[in-house]
């Protein structure tokens, strides 16, 4: 089991930045498979935003490519989500994710609202 805790989200007005952090425990990052970020707004189903694996690979939605980068801070077992140029439809709970090949699970998510 690994358990994460995301943080870094907030009200923010268009065309801002915001970095999510999402914190590692039971597991070091490196050892799992991928580590991702998911989105859910209100009344849609959640969906992948971005995923970085185990070798570094990393992988975007198209809402976002040139505008949010992935990364990590090994010694710090933790992850990021780097958000610019944020627009009002990115307005979600964003959700950290680490899945294993017998395992998924997920941080309580973090708010993130963005105003035009």
């Amino acid at each position: 089991q690994v358990q994460l805790v995301e943080s870094g989200g907030g009200l923010i007005q268009a065309g801002g930045s915001l970095r999510l952090s999402c914190a590692a425990s039971g597991r070091s990052i490196i050892r799992i498979n991928a580590m991702g970020w998911y989105r859910q707004a209100p009344g849609k189903q959640r969906e992948l935003v971005a995923l970085i694996t185990s070798g570094g690979s990393t992988n975007y939605a198209d809402s976002v490519k040139g505008r949010f980068t992935i990364s990590r801070d090994n010694a710090k077992n933790t992850v990021f989500l780097q958000m610019n140029s944020l627009k009002p439809e990115d307005t979600a709970v964003y959700y950290c994710n680490a899945r294993g090949s017998s395992y998924t699970n997920w941080g309580q998510g973090t708010q993130v609202t963005v105003s035009s």
